[in-house]
């Protein structure tokens, strides 16, 4: 069997256009927009949450879960493939070692936003 896109990363450590075929082809046009927000550097790690910066708000990911509307609405728990972009940029970004890291606190940032 083939190792999946998690696998694949993991041990490349960057997107390699294997990884980004199959993140699409599991993921379809969520994968292609976590690999962008990926690629512009949307990802960033804050000492109390982890944000991807979306294309008009912040979206806190835990574990995979998100505050955005597609995974409070759309997505089916059961499936461990359904999730919402915002979650698979984290998951994507944590394999290659592109979190934006800051030492502070995340509610901190928002005071100012």
């Amino acid at each position: 069997m083939t190792p999946d896109w998690q696998a694949i990363l993991s041990e490349a450590g960057e997107l390699t256009p294997d990884a980004v075929e199959r993140i699409t082809a599991v993921h379809g046009d969520r994968g292609a927009r976590a690999i962008e927000a990926v690629a512009e550097e949307r990802v960033k790690e804050y000492r109390d949450f982890t944000v991807v910066v979306g294309y008009t708000e912040e979206y806190v990911i835990e574990g995979r879960g998100c505050t955005c509307k597609d995974s409070l609405y759309n997505l089916d728990e059961s499936d461990p493939t359904d999730l919402c972009w915002h979650a698979l940029a984290v998951m994507i970004a944590r394999r290659i070692d592109a979190v934006d890291h800051h030492d502070m606190w995340y509610s901190d940032v928002r005071e100012f936003l």
